[in-house]
């Protein structure tokens, strides 16, 4: 216990202090929004296809110093992050706004440690609890998405938490364990909606690796579920409560001409993130464009932005429960969540990063911690947990751009958006162009900013993207990889271009420039 509560906290340390080195990312300001909506009007409007658990965490600490949306948003325009970006910078308290904000999300963190150490200790003793919660605590893309006042740390949570009080149901089938499981799927579903893809397949392929595993006789099952069916009304309750609870007992017509409806809000973001899904999201993976994904998106991502002595303690402890069966019982539960994890993104059509699959490193820490345990070569296993943590140690505080040796010294060139580039160097971008006394920068951004209020940002002119201007020139490498996908550009003609992918740009002729952070190129243009 002692182990696990160290790691926790020296993880914690580590989140917090990269609270106030980056700028909001991409979608943070849209999250604080509708979360200050949330607690100061009581209405969920702005923008529903988010679930409001983790914005409104990630408002309360904005809001108790002040901070207070004004004017009418428009539902679903750029509006809202807009508003997102004047909260933040309200009174000139843009970091101490924007570390509350993140702050809020911390507790989620906490929950997912404590869920992956009762879990891991569960199956698997004291040990393997201890050493799960090290290997979940220093994974750095958890401990990016712990930090940062978005939902997908919170998605991670409760999708494990729901997993593991599920199965803790299906074999105690208490009235207690029902109620659990109930409030954990609720939370689940408030945290983000693609909760209701993943427990499903999570808890279909345990199924499925449990009959593999177990054997257990088909009138076995039967009287399970018997057991099991009295209190499944009761978490059914629970949940529905819960999920209703986080919309504020909002009643109404989710559309005109509609009847009324508990939570309508609930109806008009499933509809809107079912929509995202089904014309897809635009995507960059190792050179190649895609606007509906690609099936290898996730296992790719996973390879690259997990440390590889992590991956290999997993591998190895894989490889246990497929030769030793009998010898590790319950090692069919982390492999169905993270096999069901990993179904669900396959079929994906929004591949933008690996924070859409994070529940699955709860999952990849129990099987590590087995590896771990397992591995009687002292001198390999030394050598893979120092290579683990100096890899997450040698990250800090960049945990959210963290790619492991395989990506090279050019990642960009495998995959951008929140992987990479979500916006978050802009601070580092000032500082650098102050220390070089460049009085004007030719630059392109997707972030949502007051870049010369807060950031005393010099004077920023469009970037053209075939033709770099005189002087200095920054470039973020997603709006390099994926803004190609958006721009317009005119022709000699009188027409325009949309949507070149294929068309060279100018950051692709020239060398490398200076690298600002991990995301944003910096070039001196001298005319000729």
């Amino acid at each position: 216990m002692w182990i696990a509560v160290a790691a926790i906290l020296v993880a914690s340390l580590r989140i917090c202090a990269t609270y106030t080195v980056f700028n909001h990312t991409s979608d943070e300001p849209n999250h604080i929004a509708c979360g200050i909506e949330w607690i100061q009007k009581g209405t969920y409007t702005f923008e529903t296809q988010h679930p409001p658990l983790a914005r409104v965490a990630a408002a309360i600490g904005p809001y108790l110093i002040g901070a207070r949306t004004v004017g009418e948003v428009h539902h679903d325009t750029l509006g809202v992050p807009i508003e997102g970006s004047r909260i933040l910078s309200r009174n000139h308290e843009y970091d101490l706004t924007l570390a509350l904000a993140r702050l809020g999300i911390l507790p989620f963190f906490w929950i997912a440690c404590l869920v992956v150490f009762w879990w891991a200790r569960r199956l698997f003793g004291p040990a393997a609890g201890a050493v799960a919660v090290a290997f979940f605590s220093f994974l750095p893309p958890v401990l990016a998405h712990a930090g940062l006042a978005t939902t997908d740390m919170a998605l991670a949570t409760f999708v494990g938490a729901a997993f593991v009080a599920a199965i803790v149901w299906v074999q105690e089938p208490t009235t207690r364990h029902a109620v659990l499981f109930g409030l954990a799927s609720g939370l689940a579903l408030l945290s983000k909606f693609s909760s209701i893809p993943f427990l499903p397949a999570c808890l279909g392929c345990a199924l499925a690796l449990y009959v593999v595993y177990e054997r257990p006789r088909r009138d076995a099952i039967l009287a399970g579920a018997r057991r099991a069916l009295p209190s499944l009304g009761v978490a059914i309750l629970v949940g529905l409560v819960v999920v209703w609870a986080g919309f504020r007992f909002s009643f109404g017509s989710p559309y005109p001409g509609m009847f009324p409806v508990p939570a309508p809000e609930l109806f008009t973001g499933l509809q809107a993130a079912m929509h995202h899904n089904q014309i897809g999201h635009h995507t960059y993976l190792l050179g190649q464009f895609s606007s509906h994904g690609f099936w290898y998106y996730y296992p790719v991502i996973l390879a690259v932005k997990t440390p590889l002595a992590f991956l290999a303690l997993a591998g190895f402890g894989l490889y246990l429960a497929i030769r030793k069966r009998g010898a590790l019982p319950g090692i069919w539960q982390p492999l169905g969540l993270i096999a069901g994890v990993m179904a669900v993104g396959w079929y994906s059509r929004i591949n933008i990063g690996v924070r859409h699959i994070l529940p699955i490193y709860m999952g990849l820490s129990v099987l590590a911690a087995i590896g771990c345990l397992r591995l009687r070569q002292k001198p390999v296993l030394a050598i893979l947990l120092l290579w683990f943590a100096g890899s997450s140690l040698l990250a800090h505080p960049d945990y959210l751009p963290y790619f492991n040796e395989l990506a090279g010294s050019q990642p960009e060139k495998i995959v951008v958006d929140s992987d990479l580039d979500w916006g978050q160097d802009i601070k580092r971008l000032s500082r650098r162009l102050h220390e070089v006394h460049a009085d004007h920068i030719s630059f392109l951004s997707t972030l949502v900013a007051s870049f010369y209020n807060e950031f005393h940002m010099p004077p920023i002119t469009k970037q053209d993207p075939f033709s770099p201007a005189p002087g200095w020139n920054a470039v973020s490498v997603t709006f390099w990889k994926l803004g190609r996908l958006g721009l317009v550009h005119p022709l000699p003609d009188g027409s325009v271009l949309n949507d070149y992918p294929d068309r060279t740009l100018w950051p692709d002729t020239l060398p490398p420039g200076e690298r600002v952070g991990k995301s944003i190129i910096l070039w001196n243009i001298v005319p000729k």
